[in-house]
């Protein structure tokens, strides 16, 4: 490990990096689709960054779908990735494949970490279940019949089938207890991690706005897929009731979710269509170019298990505003707005962010600095020690 590297973690890291030192891990990467699960797949890429970056000798086996190398070169290049079997993205061939061809290839490991909020029935223990978020218990109403029926059934099955549980917060850890049981030692938090990567300067302001139409006006950003809980028909509401300057550009970054239809219905029926920014999924540098260039990243969003892109924007100076939900909350802490989700709450935010800008960036960047990869994987290996003494 390098000096700045040591200087990341604590004592108790250090302990816990050398308890997994020469151990068989392997990691359950099969749910990862690239592109298409939303933030757990960074969270789970840069803790693994993390932890490869203070152990250059740590060699865990990564099992992925068969996209995952070229998605991610950095881990490909550093870690044994072993494609999985096809499965044309079925949640049902997904699940045989954890039961057969996983559970046989990690047969003899020392450890296994699923990282997709479910356990097999099958396979070796110790295990490390790492659970995003309780949503489909928060709100039903946002997940088909099907797929609910299958995450209540298997979430709790997973979660005490584990010997540790994983998670990106407090707030989340709070409700796993709660809601299942768990002993609250055996449920470790693991924050989210910021790579060097995420801070790189994207292109100049000047290019980024002509290349996006944004105009010479102010700009705020929600990069969210357009889910039902990330809360943008309430931001097209803000913006058509409060935040009613002619040149004030929405950029809505992210692909399409559920909810898309009554996205595009909400411009029209509130009459932004020539104030809000579609580009859709955008490279790392011109979202982090775009974010950077915005009055405030906005993020109104109704649950949530973290919300890394308040984390990236704090990293990148821009002033955040969010909802007051607990995960959010937990995150930001005092370094953004942290608003109830109402639009009288919501209507003078921007003037805020004006009169508040220097101290809301100096705060944020100094927030942002708690949660770097390297941090993120002392946390992951804290979880490992845990499960492997349980084992022991």
């Amino acid at each position: 490990m390098t000096d700045d590297v040591h200087a990341d973690v604590s004592a108790l890291d250090r302990c816990a990096l050398a308890a997994v030192v020469g151990r068989d891990i392997a990691v359950n990467l099969l749910w990862c689709l690239p592109g298409r699960v939303g933030g757990s797949e960074e969270y789970l890429a840069r803790q693994l960054a993390g932890l490869g970056a203070l152990m250059p000798s740590f060699l865990p086996t990564l099992y992925g779908p068969r996209g995952y190398p070229a998605a991610h070169p950095d881990l490909a290049a550093r870690f044994t990735i072993a494609a999985g079997p096809p499965d044309g993205g079925l949640r049902s061939l997904r699940i045989l494949g954890e039961h057969s061809w996983l559970a046989n290839r990690t047969r003899g490991a020392d450890l296994v970490h699923h990282g997709g909020g479910t356990v097999p029935a099958i396979g070796t223990r110790p295990t490390v279940l790492t659970v995003h978020d309780l949503q489909y218990l928060a709100h039903p109403e946002y997940h088909r019949a099907l797929k609910l029926r299958y995450l209540s059934a298997a979430i709790p099955r997973s979660v005490q089938r584990a010997d540790v549980v994983t998670v990106p917060t407090e707030w989340v850890r709070s409700t796993v207890i709660e809601a299942f049981g768990v002993d609250p030692d055996d449920v470790v938090v693991v924050r989210h991690g910021i790579t060097p990567p995420v801070l790189a300067a994207g292109a100049d302001e000047p290019e980024l706005r002509e290349r996006f139409g944004l105009g010479d006006g102010p700009v705020v950003v929600l990069p969210a897929i357009t889910h039902p809980h990330k809360g943008h028909r309430f931001l097209l509401e803000v913006m058509a009731r409060h935040w009613v300057d002619p040149d004030l550009r929405l950029v809505l970054l992210g692909g399409r979710g559920t909810a898309d239809a009554s996205v595009e219905a909400a411009i029209d029926e509130f009459g932004l269509r020539s104030r809000v920014i579609r580009p859709g999924r955008v490279p790392d540098a011109d979202r982090d170019g775009l974010i950077a260039l915005s009055q405030a990243l906005v993020f109104p969003s109704e649950y949530e298990g973290f919300g890394a892109p308040v984390v990236e924007a704090m990293a990148l100076g821009t002033p955040v505003i969010c909802t007051d939900h607990p995960a959010l909350a937990e995150v930001v802490g005092p370094a953004g707005l942290v608003l109830p989700r109402s639009l009288d709450a919501w209507a003078d935010a921007l003037a805020e962010v004006d009169r508040c800008g220097p101290d809301l960036v100096a705060a944020g960047v100094d927030r942002a600095a708690r949660f770097t990869s390297e941090r993120s994987g002392a946390d992951l290996a804290t979880a490992y020690q845990r499960a492997l003494e349980a084992a022991a």
